[in-house]
């Protein structure tokens, strides 16, 4: 069951517990680590059930560009996934910056992505809780940033009518209803 915050400028924001590789929407953004090469968590899940044409995607990006900073977002085609689009995101590790660095990086990485959905005409889009797992953000400070990051993105002019905060575990999913009841 999903919890909705009130709508922001007619941007609904809400959470659901759930697989982001099963979103339907325009694009789902993935937690990818700065290679983009794939790996556990989200990221593995993405790129298994995406298949290899993200892979190859990322692969030839980061040919030209090189490994995606921190902070910073690029996108691919969706492969095999219902979504049309992933938008790959690099967040902090939490114990290679002090508090606000790593909130401050971890804020780029919602605003970036909602950017490049905007850019890609994307109408819904679906986050996971992006840091938390191997690279150790503390849940709750990660949704604190993450929603207040969302949510002002929004508040400057949106353009993107649905956003997801798709949680795999119940307790990422708890903090998130929480704190989305608290939207005004």
């Amino acid at each position: 069951m999903g919890v909705t915050g009130p709508p922001l400028d007619m941007t609904s924001i809400s959470t659901t517990r759930g697989d982001i590789t099963t979103f339907g929407g325009d694009a789902v953004v993935n937690a990818a680590n700065s290679r983009l090469a794939g790996g556990g968590g989200v990221d593995g899940a993405i790129h298994r059930a995406g298949g290899p044409a993200i892979l190859e995607e990322c692969r030839q990006w980061v040919q030209h560009h090189g490994p995606l900073s921190t902070g910073e977002a690029m996108v691919t085609g969706g492969g095999e996934l219902p979504a049309r689009l992933v938008i790959h995101t690099v967040g902090p590790i939490w114990d290679q910056h002090d508090e606000e660095t790593a909130r401050s990086l971890l804020a780029s990485c919602y605003q970036r992505s909602l950017y490049l959905a905007a850019e890609n005409d994307c109408a819904r889009v679906a986050f996971p809780s992006i840091s938390t797992g191997a690279f150790g953000f503390p849940k709750r400070e990660a949704a604190e940033t993450a929603t207040t990051a969302v949510r002002d993105w929004v508040v400057e002019g949106s353009g993107i009518d649905e956003i997801v905060f798709v949680c795999f575990g119940e307790d990422n999913h708890q903090i998130y209803s929480e704190l989305l009841a608290d939207f005004s």
